[in-house]
């Protein structure tokens, strides 16, 4: 997902679908994972009750479900505890060599309610070789969860629109946001302190501990990229083999993540649009640039008069915005877009755009919403990165985001309005991500990823001392599973052997 000013910012959820083609690389050798090894991992007695609990497994559909336990606040071991859920699919040879922990992006985006998406695009050979294994990090869905507002809050909080123009209309986003989070605080209590990146990592080395794996064999995707070398970083000795697809950029600041989606999603709509003009029934005339054009001009007719949807909602320009970039994760969804802009451009009417945006933030059709991506994503960001909410700051960063996307900057700029008054104190994030002596880590970057532009997978790979880039040539977010065999092929071999491609390798 991209920004969404109003409520939160560059929301970086893997949509990826299956897809699959051909070609092959070369290798280096990684190190292999060790079943049934020693949990224990610290000879502190207030660690070692996490370090060396016992997970009770019980049934749950044809996998299994169990809960670990682990500090509210890594800085305090011996207080109060929160619960991580996993949800594990045995692997289906019998005889696992460890376990393949799963994180599917957001940050927010619940593994266990994916855990099926998982099996479909992971290969059956890695299936038969591993325990797939998905966790909620804390904060999100299944584990001790962040809760903030009901349905109705975030239906108003997804269609709001607010008013950049003054510094009034910036003040009232302030404090709408400051709302939103003080109402978080008061439904979550202390666990929304605690909800950082960092110390979601932490509570993987206690997963690794518990499944009994000497070393961590990871597949994250967008934002779990960003988790994963947060793990790498913090306990690189522990490194087994690494996937991270979809890259993020972790030593980035909020400003530069924001103007990296901007150009990611314009790039993305303007080749969404070259193929939608190659057709036969596209509404956007002209050249791709006026193509471009009559998108704008949509969303500023919407941002003056809202579309009719055939329901009680109205298409504000944050949902057409929020439709218009959930098409954009995947080229399979390009042709609906077409039927959304064709009703929305010619008839007036937003009801598409208006299902792509509810199907974006995970509403339901009765108004609920599925999981509490929408609120975990705010908490975890609002921890991770505080941005200036100085208003002049925050129109300088607009100006340069719209250069480099004018059609869709707008929708990414005066994020720092989400996290202004945020009622908890920041955590940060780590001084160095180079994890030295760490296992050969796969770092997966698509050319044309709009949520997670290529330059971030380039920079990740150079981050991460032991990394090796695996490219792919190609639309979308993320590459492996949707893209082609040769994607495939290499990230296969990587988890059932440990020979990574070599660097710079391109499929």
């Amino acid at each position: 997902m991209p920004t969404r000013p109003a409520l939160r910012r560059c929301a970086l959820v893997a949509l990826v679908v299956l897809g699959l083609t051909g070609c092959v690389a070369p290798k280096h050798q990684a190190s292999s994972p060790t079943a049934g090894a020693s949990s224990s991992a610290t000879s502190d007695p207030a660690l070692a009750r996490y370090y060396d609990q016992v997970l009770e497994w019980t049934t749950c559909g044809d996998e299994q479900c169990a809960d670990a336990t682990v500090p509210l606040d890594w800085e305090d071991p011996g207080g109060d505890t929160i619960t991580i859920a996993l949800r594990r699919a045995p692997a289906s040879g019998g005889s696992p060599v460890g376990s393949l922990l799963v994180n599917p992006g957001g940050p927010g985006r619940s593994a266990i309610d994916t855990i099926g998406f998982f099996r479909q695009i992971v290969s059956r050979d890695v299936l038969a070789t591993y325990d797939l294994v998905a966790f909620d990090p804390r904060g999100v869905q299944h584990s001790s969860p962040v809760t903030c507002v009901d349905p109705a809050g975030l239906d108003e909080l997804t269609a709001w629109v607010p008013d950049w123009s003054t510094d009034e209309g910036i003040a009232e986003a302030i404090e709408r946001n400051g709302e939103f989070g003080r109402a978080c605080l008061d439904r979550t209590g202390p666990l929304l302190g605690h909800v950082d990146t960092a110390s979601a990592a932490r509570d993987m080395d206690v997963l690794r501990a518990a499944l009994g794996d000497e070393a961590l064999t990871f597949l994250g995707f967008s934002y779990g990229t960003e988790l994963g070398a947060t793990y790498a970083a913090l306990f690189p000795e522990r490194v087994g083999r690494f996937v991270l697809d979809g890259a993020l950029d972790p030593t980035l600041d909020s400003g530069q993540v924001a103007a990296g989606q901007a150009a990611g999603f314009e790039s993305a709509l303007r080749a969404y649009v070259t193929d939608c003009q190659a057709g036969a029934s596209c509404p956007l005339d002209g050249d791709v640039d006026a193509g471009l054009s009559q998108i704008a001009r949509m969303f500023d007719r919407v941002r003056a008069n809202p579309l009719p949807t055939g329901t009680d909602r109205e298409l504000t320009s944050s949902l057409a915005f929020s439709g218009v970039a959930a098409a954009l994760y995947t080229q399979s969804s390009w042709p609906l877009l077409t039927q959304a802009l064709t009703k929305a451009i010619d008839a007036g009417d937003g009801s598409v755009l208006l299902q792509l945006a509810d199907s974006y933030y995970g509403r339901a059709p009765d108004g609920t919403y599925a999981t509490n991506q929408n609120e975990a994503f705010s908490a975890i960001l609002c921890l991770d990165d505080r941005p200036s909410a100085d208003p002049a700051d925050m129109r300088a960063d607009a100006a340069e985001v719209a250069a480099v996307a004018p059609t869709v900057g707008q929708f990414f700029s005066y994020g720092g309005v989400s996290c202004a008054q945020w009622p908890v104190p920041a955590a940060g994030s780590l001084e160095s991500y180079e994890a030295p002596g760490a296992a050969p880590i796969l770092v997966v970057g698509t050319t044309n990823d709009p949520a997670t532009p290529y330059a971030w997978a380039q920079s990740l790979s150079k981050l991460l001392s032991s990394a090796v880039l695996l490219t792919y040539e190609g639309e979308g977010h993320t590459a492996y599973g949707r893209s082609n065999a040769c994607v495939k092929d290499a990230v296969d071999t990587y988890l059932l052997t440990g020979e990574a491609p070599a660097d710079g390798t391109t499929c």
